[in-house]
């Protein structure tokens, strides 16, 4: 682990009697984003921010601060960290594996944050690698609970390459109920011929997932607009929105797609084709294909 990481959970993984010393870190890099600062246009100084005391309007240093709980309108009891201390669970120091469930069986809107589960030591090493194996062949994840940020939070835990990453999952509370959204869609069943050409477009624009598939291209741009800018030179041209408004036949749309998408990747047969005569031409067989699409 990187020298400038820091944990930031220190604890046990226990299954059963068997137990191991854990460390968390976390898998999200924020230092690779950009940064942005208030400024003032007119100065060109930055912005402080000032903590102010809603009663008195006098400045306030955060060290001084404590958190408080509201429990009726503007009166507050306080907290502080002795009182956050007498709270403490089990799941603060230990987690628990009380629980496996098929991979597939989370839905991905569950998964939140994510982070790397290493041992805190010398001395897990061998039970850390005996775990992570067991969960691997099983191809199961590991249900657990875990106080995280003064929150006891519900996590799972999977193989990731040689070791294991933990996902914070979100409450389903937390979540907004879709059918509020959903309500509204047709019931009825999609055309089945606009169906089949649906998914033979899918099916010829399936491949592997890369991790560069998730690149942000937005904060790509961004650098070329910021370099630009302090080079002294022109701006780049903002792409064109789409037109919203431009409605076309759903058919004739699907049909071109799957003309275009078969001259960017052309489909692989899966039946066996007689071999051509030697006299046969690759780039006039190439024309027919294409010629014949639709």
């Amino acid at each position: 682990m990187a020298e400038h990481q820091h944990p930031i959970w220190r604890g046990h993984l226990r299954l059963a009697l068997v137990s191991c010393p854990i460390a968390l870190y976390s898998a999200r890099q924020a230092s690779a984003e950009l940064h942005f600062h208030f400024i003032n246009p007119k100065t060109g100084n930055r912005v402080r921010m000032v903590t102010l005391d809603d009663g008195t309007e006098e400045e306030v240093r955060r060290s001084d601060l404590v958190k408080g709980y509201e429990f009726k309108k503007d009166t507050y009891v306080l907290l502080d960290d002795a009182d956050f201390e007498r709270a403490k669970i089990d799941s603060s120091t230990v987690l628990t594996l009380d629980k496996f469930v098929p991979a597939d069986a989370i839905d991905p809107i569950y998964y939140d944050a994510s982070y790397f589960m290493v041992p805190d030591g010398e001395a897990g090493q061998d039970v850390y690698a005996v775990l992570r194996e067991a969960i691997g062949k099983t191809g199961r994840v590991g249900l657990a609970r875990l106080v995280i940020a003064r929150r006891e939070r519900s996590v799972a835990i999977m193989p990731l390459g040689r070791g294991l990453v933990l996902h914070t999952l979100n409450d389903p509370k937390e979540l907004h109920d879709p059918e509020e959204l959903f309500v509204g869609l047709h019931a009825g069943k999609p055309d089945a011929a606009m169906v089949r050409l649906a998914t033979q477009l899918v099916d010829r624009q399936t491949q592997r997932f890369a991790p560069a598939d998730m690149e942000d291209r937005y904060e790509a741009r961004l650098r070329e607009v910021i370099e630009a800018k302090l080079r002294g030179e022109e701006q780049p041209e903002a792409e064109e929105e789409p037109q919203r408004d431009n409605v076309i036949d759903l058919m004739t749309a699907l049909k071109r797609s799957l003309g275009e998408a078969a001259e960017d990747k052309p489909a692989r047969s899966t039946t066996r084709k007689a071999k051509a005569p030697a006299a046969t031409k690759p780039k006039a067989t190439t024309a027919k294909r294409r010629a014949a699409a639709p």
